[in-house]
């Protein structure tokens, strides 16, 4: 299924709420209660949200993750400053390694403007946008390729990434939960992922503030195997005293 805009904006609010009655949503979309029963039904046949008598909410599937198609274009206008931000973070003349998810992608178009960056990835779309520009030298990491997203995973690109010591490893995470544990689904993504962090002097994780509260089955660590976090909005209860008494330094971007 290809979500139409005002199916695409009903998927956002339901990601800032969690859960939502149809009237609610009705009201946000500007369109008649049958209009969003009939987008609900739609979107819950593909598996996009779940159904309740009145409402509807998120999957909150701990073992399966949104299409990629649909996360790239859910909460977008939140990666895209979260990416701003980090980008402004970030030195010319730095050598950083990317790994996979929307984030990071939207992390690599705010970059295109530095210069005398080093950037190691496993994720061939930051690949596909950082390459061509000047002041910017690619290394791909080797491995499999995941059709859905292009990501390059498994036990060669995990062996390839442990060659190198980067300034700013740049990751992204499919949940955090309310013990501070980062979650995702794909256990060859996270055994990479696990190696990138370990591969930099500094670990920064972009997270919207979506993925506060939200379940996944496989663990990658805890928010104090981070050093800095990017997120959209100030993290709901209990992150702030979880952050601080992890000494993860939390910047919100505008």
């Amino acid at each position: 299924m290809n979500p139409n805009p005002r199916q695409i904006q009903l998927l956002k609010i339901l990601h800032g709420t969690g859960a939502c009655s149809l009237e609610t949503l009705a009201h946000e979309l500007g369109v008649t209660v049958q209009t969003v029963r009939r987008d609900v039904q739609r979107l819950a046949e593909a598996h996009l949200l779940v159904r309740f008598h009145g409402g509807a909410r998120l999957p909150n599937s701990t073992i399966e993750n949104i299409a990629y198609q649909q996360r790239a274009q859910l909460n977008a206008g939140r990666k895209e400053r979260i990416a701003q931000a980090i980008a402004r973070e970030i030195p010319n003349d730095c050598s950083l390694i990317i790994n996979i998810g929307t984030t990071a992608e939207a992390i690599a178009r705010a970059l295109i403007h530095h210069t005398g960056l080093r950037v190691i990835t496993n994720n061939m779309n930051v690949a596909y946008t950082l390459g061509p520009q000047p002041g910017c030298e690619i290394i791909l990491a080797g491995g499999s390729v995941r059709s859905r997203d292009y990501g390059i995973v498994g036990e060669a690109t995990v062996e390839f990434i442990r060659q190198f010591r980067v300034d700013v490893a740049l990751i992204g995470i499919s949940g955090i939960e309310e013990d501070g544990t980062l979650r995702d689904y794909d256990f060859r993504e996270i055994k990479v992922a696990q190696a990138i962090m370990q591969s930099a002097r500094a670990v920064w994780l972009a997270a919207d503030a979506s993925k506060f509260h939200r379940p996944a089955m496989v663990r990658l660590g805890e928010l104090a195997d981070i050093d800095r976090l990017f997120t959209d909005a100030q993290p709901p209860a209990p992150f702030p005293d979880l952050l601080e008494a992890a000494g993860v330094d939390c910047m919100i971007a505008s």
